[in-house]
């Protein structure tokens, strides 16, 4: 747990990617395997289930602390963050424990879950007892499921790598799909044999970045493929040893959600991987994303929800094709080998190729990209013939050419502090429109999209223009008004406004416009895409 707790340290420090890394290969170069494998599963953003409640851990520390409540609550605001104001307010410790960290996890950390809130509450008081202050930190961001660190997965995927002396892409493959993490799976993992024995795991993901500047800078378009970029789920439908596994993106196993999907992989030949999008499909057009959203998170599903909202598998890419990795190949060459595959499956309208957007210019391209929303699509996708499919983001082959999003001008009506380093500042904020009646209606949370300098003033502004408390929310004079950029729109009736939107951002501060010119409700209903 000490080494732990110390790249942890190391990491959190520094902004350098050449010092992570390094900091990362020392750290898997030395630590038993066993610590190590917790280690890539915690840093890659994986985690058990919160096993103490956040308030339970609020409320034992606070006692062990000696501090009242609403003290404690004071701290967490200063501070933003329930592991680190716990680690601050507890007693100084003599103690360091030199426990491994898979002990902690795996006999400390884990049983913590089956047991009652007695045994919870003693096994936390002795491990804080046995731990100094940057263990304790580390110990209850486990705890509470929000274990995060400035390190991306490549940066973790590039350590491995070097410490076993293989190929990037080897150890991201190998990190994709249901693993344990014990001392077996680590030594899989830097294996020098490329070989894999466990015929559900996805591959990983080629993303694209948003084009940079005009699309002609990129060349002729005839060096280019496009296609409808959908709001849906993307995922991988696999076919293997007579089996058939969906993941998400997220590397979530979700055949069972989608049952109508599953059913293809009976059609598909043995040793097949497809990358593609589940979209909420019904009379040859795409639903919205918030049809989606109804079938998002359930476990099972049932007749009802089947009927009203299908779904279908668009499909972008062949990855393996009888058991053969195809991912070196010419992006030409697999999407014609796909079309055969897509052609073959007898459930027509279930598995759909993803249709290529033909146009001989980009003037032509940029006319049919205009067509997006109505198609419930988010704008194009831009492939380069001949390009391989990369692991990850890669800057150059694949590029997203979204449209430009929605917008609208909000009144500034309440804020909250932020978290983390931004705990001693207001910068969670909620901005309003005007309705029919001339008031002000709550229409969106944002907190991203202004500068530092811009947030010092917008807090300044907060504290001199309070109005009310709320718990941690205070409302303000409406005298600030924003521009809010958005993807996508729908009703809902669970908001004050009767309106939901998709990542909100703010674009800039509007210092130029008076708040009683800010948009009205009745235009921004005029935003709402027609009902399916």
């Amino acid at each position: 747990m000490r080494d732990f707790a110390r790249l942890y340290a190391t990491l959190d420090e520094t902004t350098r990617t050449t010092e992570k890394v390094e900091a990362l290969t020392r750290y898997f170069e030395q630590a038993p395997p066993a610590d190590a494998a917790w280690a890539v599963y915690f840093l890659i953003g994986r985690k058990p289930k919160q096993v103490v409640p956040s308030r339970k851990l609020r409320e034992w520390a606070a006692r062990e602390a000696g501090v009242a409540d609403w003290l404690f609550q004071e701290s967490y605001d200063a501070v933003g963050d329930v592991a680190e104001t716990v680690a601050l307010l507890l007693p100084p410790s003599k103690r360091s424990t030199d426990l491994p960290l898979a002990e902690w996890v795996e006999n400390r950390l884990l049983p913590l879950r089956g047991a009652d809130e007695a045994d919870q509450r003693a096994a936390l008081l002795d491990a804080w007892r046995a731990m100094d202050r940057p263990q304790r930190f580390v110990w209850n961001k486990l705890i509470s499921g929000g274990f995060r660190v400035g390190v991306s997965q490549q940066l973790v995927t590039r350590a491995l790598a070097k410490v076993g002396g293989i190929e990037p892409a080897v150890v991201a493959h190998r990190l994709m799909g249901d693993w344990e993490p014990d001392a077996r799976f680590l030594t899989r993992l830097l294996a020098p044999d490329a070989t894999d024995a466990d015929h559900s795991r996805p591959y990983p993901f080629c993303l694209a970045h948003g084009i940079e500047g005009e699309p002609e800078a990129l060349g002729p378009v005839e060096d280019w493929q496009a296609e409808w970029k959908w709001d849906g789920i993307r995922c991988q439908l696999i076919r293997r040893g007579g089996d058939t596994f969906l993941w998400s993106r997220g590397e979530e196993l979700v055949t069972d959600r989608y049952p109508e999907l599953a059913t293809l992989g009976a059609f598909l030949p043995e040793g097949t991987a497809i990358d593609g999008e589940i979209l909420p499909y019904r009379d040859g057009v795409p639903l919205p994303f918030a049809q989606l959203q109804r079938r998002i998170g359930r476990k099972t599903v049932g007749k009802t929800i089947l009927a009203e909202i299908p779904v279908v598998l668009i499909a972008y890419d062949l990855l393996e094709f009888e058991g053969r990795d195809l991912r070196a190949e010419p992006f030409e060459v697999r999407r014609a080998r796909l079309a055969e595959v897509v052609d073959r499956v007898a459930q027509p309208g279930r598995l759909i190729l993803s249709p290529a957007v033909v146009a001989t210019t980009w003037a032509g391209l940029a006319a049919a990209r205009e067509e997006s929303r109505s198609r419930q699509a988010e704008g194009l996708m831009l492939k380069r013939i001949g390009s391989p499919y990369h692991v990850g983001r890669k800057r150059g082959d694949w590029w997203k050419w979204k449209v430009d999003p929605f917008t609208v001008d909000a009144v500034l009506t309440a804020a909250q502090r932020g978290s983390g380093k931004r705990a001693s500042l207001y910068t969670d904020y909620t901005f309003s429109v005007w309705d029919d009646d001339r008031r002000l209606v709550p229409f969106a949370k944002a907190y991203s999209g202004l500068t530092d300098a811009e947030i010092a003033r917008v807090d300044a502004f907060i504290r001199r223009n309070m109005v009310e408390k709320f718990g941690p929310v205070r409302t303000v004079k409406p005298e600030l008004v924003f521009e809010l950029a958005f993807e996508g729109i729908q009703r809902s009736p669970r908001h004050k406004s009767g309106l939901a939107v998709r990542f909100p951002r703010i674009l800039r501060w509007r210092q130029d416009k008076p708040a009683d010119e800010a948009d009205t409700l009745d235009s921004i209903r005029g935003m709402l895409p027609p009902s399916p």
